[in-house]
């Protein structure tokens, strides 16, 4: 079976998540991780996990992108403490958070938003969902400095191999999505193609990252496996090897004993 460790289901692109759900699981695809990008948005995901419990995982946070000079990050923490201190089992993470250096939003802002999400992760022992876009040195200097110790995935990575390693070596798993389908990609593929497989985990984050083939087209989780062949295609190791390594590594950074 594949993981799908972020996708947002909650968008209004998909419109039937009954027949998303199975058009993904008739392919093979049978958990999905649907990590939050505002504060508005904690409540649908709250309520869609409901709905599909054996299926359907949750986290919670700011994502940067959505970040407004409105926000109050002492008021927005309080409110996301709230979320977690009474958050289902089905909520595994905080985010989805981090930076974004090619938005227009105040830098200052996103990094007292993600180092805050930080704290809070730590603090009930969750794994991070993490974007950054040309950040990784702000993300793993932020990282250090909190001494974050319960991993999680940067998601949506596009870096080179020296910048996987690092993060890899802050116990983070990297996530694998579309990007890795385009030859051009070279500097990206390269780096997946040499990471432990212990540390990589699948995602599609749909309805965004097309894969190639489907470029103009909204994004959806049963082009997952289409990820994975490219994934074999990098790696030497044999197809039901990667398989069942990225679906354990899914569970062990969503700190998921057992499923």
């Amino acid at each position: 079976m594949l993981f799908d460790t972020h996708c947002h289901l909650d968008f209004t692109e998909f419109e039937d998540i009954s027949l998303t759900i199975q058009q993904a699981m008739d392919v093979d695809v049978h958990r999905f991780l649907l990590p939050a990008t505002t504060q508005v948005s904690w409540s649908g995901i709250e309520s869609l996990i409901e709905s599909f419990p054996t299926q359907l995982f949750g986290a919670l946070g700011y994502h940067p992108y959505f970040l407004s000079s409105e926000i109050v990050v002492k008021d927005a923490m309080y409110q996301l403490d709230r979320a977690l201190q009474t958050r289902s089992k089905q909520i595994l993470a905080v985010g989805e958070c981090g930076l974004d250096g090619m938005v227009d939003v105040d830098f200052a802002l996103q990094t007292a938003m993600f180092s805050e999400q930080v704290r809070l992760a730590q603090h009930y022992r969750l794994p991070l969902i993490i974007h950054s876009r040309k950040t990784h040195h702000h993300i793993l200097r932020l990282l250090k400095r909190a001494r974050f110790t319960e991993g999680g995935v940067l998601h949506g990575f596009t870096g080179s191999k020296q910048q996987a390693y690092q993060l890899v070596d802050m116990g983070l798993k990297i996530g694998v999505g579309g990007s890795i389908t385009y030859p051009r990609a070279q500097k990206t593929r390269q780096a997946i193609a040499a990471l432990p497989l212990e540390s990589l985990v699948l995602e599609t984050d749909a309805p965004d990252m097309p894969v190639q083939g489907f470029q103009g087209q909204p994004n959806h989780p049963n082009r997952l496996p289409i990820i994975f062949q490219s994934l074999l295609e990098l790696r030497a190791e044999e197809p039901d090897k990667v398989r069942d390594q990225l679906w354990q590594n899914s569970l062990n950074v969503l700190h998921l004993s057992s499923m």
